[in-house]
């Protein structure tokens, strides 16, 4: 498959509908059944099913020794999870919260991305930290942050964003089968929001490769996550005056430059999408390869539509501070009519 195809399963594919929760939960099962050396942990994903059920079912399947019930301690999680990689386990360590990560950043950066250089190759880190990410649901502090950036920064991290029930399971197959840590951060606004086919066997969809979900001639727009469908949605209304390109990046480190840079190239505009607050953000990191790389190209500054320079806002406010179709439509009439 390549980067410019959509993703969807082949024609002769058993498939099931499924939600993009329910992926994650079909992805882990999946490669659980495959190979004996994967386990899952963390806070209630036991008994309980996780706190979005993304583990239902696994525990009375695989039981106690492979879906493992921890203590509230997230930098314990991943850190016992960063030995079990190291001794050749593929854990896949549960934040029940991307907010919630932080007690563990430095086991993250200090460890699992540097185990295969601190020990100059003898060791690897085959650890997935997955984390429900964004805002959207109503939820109290803490619970919807977008951080993506400070782990896309971090050398000897992979960071996946999927925005697909199919693209969730093949993506998740990749990372659990890479010899390298990688943070899959799946966007809970659309854990439940639609449903899609996906196929029954294991497939693998490759990391760093991003997706065309949409062919157009005036404008690129990036994006990624939750924002990928209110990004289609704007682009749709657009259609009569605007042909507009949208491109879910899919994985944010590495990030496809090519599809990045062919697609501005065929453009002259670009936007950027992100929920997460503007500065620092990644819309700065894909703007700059805009302009390292296709700088005659450009017709118009780039867009970015982002969140806020603001803490997460709680309930009242949460729908302003996210983009939406609205907010996008504005932002890629800025560029064209730049």
């Amino acid at each position: 498959m390549t980067a410019q195809q959509q993703s969807q399963p082949a024609d002769d594919a058993e498939t099931e509908s499924l939600t993009l929760v329910q992926a994650v939960q079909d992805g882990l099962e999946t490669e659980m059944a495959r190979d004996d050396d994967v386990l899952v942990m963390g806070e209630d994903v036991g008994e309980n099913g996780g706190v979005f059920r993304a583990t239902d079912g696994l525990y009375e399947q695989f039981g106690e020794d492979r879906v493992i019930d921890t203590p509230l301690a997230e930098s314990g999680i991943v850190g016992t999870a960063v030995g079990m990689a190291a001794y050749g386990m593929r854990p896949v360590a549960e934040m029940q919260f991307l907010g919630f990560i932080y007690p563990a950043f430095d086991q993250i950066v200090s460890h699992a991305a540097r185990l295969r250089t601190r020990s100059r190759g003898r060791f690897e880190c085959p650890l997935v930290v997955r984390a429900p990410y964004g805002g959207g649901i109503r939820a109290p502090e803490h619970h919807s942050e977008s951080s993506e950036a400070f782990f896309a920064h971090q050398p000897g991290l992979k960071v996946v964003v999927p925005s697909t029930p199919y693209d969730t399971k093949g993506l998740l197959t990749s990372a659990i089968r890479s010899q390298d840590p990688v943070m899959f951060l799946e966007p809970k606004l659309i854990y439940r929001a639609f449903r899609e086919d996906v196929p029954t066997e294991s497939y693998e969809i490759p990391l760093g490769e991003a997706a065309v979900r949409r062919e157009g001639s005036d404008i690129s727009v990036f994006t990624w996550g939750a924002m990928t469908r209110p990004t289609i949605e704007a682009a749709e209304e657009l259609e009569d005056e605007i042909d507009v390109e949208v491109v879910d990046l899919r994985t944010l480190s590495p990030l496809d430059e090519e599809t990045i840079v062919e697609s501005f190239k065929k453009t002259g505009r670009a936007a950027v999408v992100h929920e997460a607050p503007k500065t620092g953000g990644l819309a700065g990191e894909i703007t700059a390869t805009l302009q390292e790389e296709a700088l005659l190209y450009q017709e118009a500054p780039v867009e970015r539509i982002t969140g806020f320079d603001t803490p997460f806002p709680l309930y009242a406010l949460e729908d302003y501070y996210l983009p939406e179709a609205e907010r996008i439509v504005d932002g890629i009439r800025n560029a064209v009519e730049f």
